[in-house]
């Protein structure tokens, strides 16, 4: 695989990496949500997507639990970013995630990608 995704359905799975950043729904870069900024970035390096996952129900490092319950509406949620890409791809991103991550957890995992395409809409 090249440096970028290439579109297709594929006999054999092609080799990439999923790269999940795990935040708070109140986390910030520079006044936006810290989750957007991510999107914003990858996006701007030209990654191939990213998927945000808002969590009803979590903790983290600190062992306070984050619930989506009715009497805590308010509450700082569990946020995941992930992103697949090519390894050269997600190697551009961690740079960034060094400087906007301040709390949380990143985890890059190996993948084999089958299916990449965009909708038929």
């Amino acid at each position: 695989m090249s440096d970028s995704m290439e579109h297709g359905v594929f006999d054999d799975p092609r080799p990439a990496q999923r790269l999940r950043i795990y935040v708070g729904e109140a986390d910030r870069w520079q006044g936006l949500p810290l989750y957007e900024a991510i999107v914003i970035q990858a996006r701007e390096l030209r990654l191939a997507g990213a998927t945000v996952l808002r969590g009803p129900m979590g903790f983290g490092a600190n062992s306070r639990i984050h619930t989506a319950k009715i009497l805590r509406l308010s509450e700082d949620l569990p946020i995941v970013v992930e992103i697949v890409d090519s390894p050269a791809k997600i190697a551009d991103l961690i740079p960034h995630l060094k400087q906007m991550v301040q709390g949380g957890l990143v985890t890059i995992e190996d993948v084999g990608v089958l299916i990449y395409s965009p909708t038929s809409r």
